[in-house]
């Protein structure tokens, strides 16, 4: 009788601490990316790539041959180096989500007298709004860089769909009064180099 007794008390303590009406947590919906169009001289075909994060809170670009160079036996076509990507995000049904910011990260070395331009813009296939993130260094500057980019709005995706996500990156180097060769890239191979897209998710 006394074990029943505890049973049931154990049962009544367990009821009382879960809230009434409340429902259990919905998980973060499964969202897959792929990129399914690059062109540009800074990512030939192959040379980029997306991953995304195990939590779906977003995805990362890793570029492998994405380098400008300006100064000593560059070519002046090697100054500015581009890539525009197409990113097929696939968001499940009850789902939206939006862009809510970018880190981007690189490596530059930059000669006394060079000076370099990192821009990025990026919009969902079909809408009217277009971010862009315009990053200017000075040398000398020798090492990894790091930069952020907030969206000041967000901007959802169609609800439940496979959107495209247009990704258009530039660098550019002006040698300026400098000598021998600068360079800027966004190398996954120079170590902690990729560029990170956080989402902001919502139900529909």
């Amino acid at each position: 009788m006394r074990n029943s007794t505890r049973v049931m008390a154990a049962a009544l303590i367990t009821a009382l601490a879960i809230p009434l009406g409340s429902a259990p947590a919905q998980a973060a919906p499964a969202i897959t990316v792929e990129v399914i169009a690059n062109n540009g001289s800074g990512c030939a075909p192959g040379t980029a790539s997306v991953v995304s994060n195990g939590d779906n809170t977003g995805f990362r670009v890793k570029y492998r041959d994405f380098v400008a160079e300006a100064g000593g036996g560059a070519a002046i076509i090697d100054r500015r180096k581009n890539c525009q990507l197409g990113v097929l995000v696939t968001i499940p049904d009850g789902w939206t989500i939006a862009i809510a910011s970018a880190n981007y990260r690189g490596k530059a070395y930059l000669r006394s007298g060079a000076t370099a331009l990192q821009r990025t813009s990026y919009y969902w296939q079909g809408a009217s709004t277009t971010e862009r993130k315009d990053v200017t260094f000075a040398g000398p500057l020798n090492g990894l860089w790091t930069t952020w980019d907030v969206a000041p709005v967000l901007t959802y995706a169609e609800c439940g769909s496979q959107s495209v996500l247009n990704i258009n990156t530039e660098l550019r180097i002006d040698a300026g009064s400098s000598t021998g060769t600068s360079t800027m890239s966004m190398n996954t191979t120079e170590g902690d180099v990729d560029t990170l897209f956080n989402f902001s998710l919502s139900s529909c």
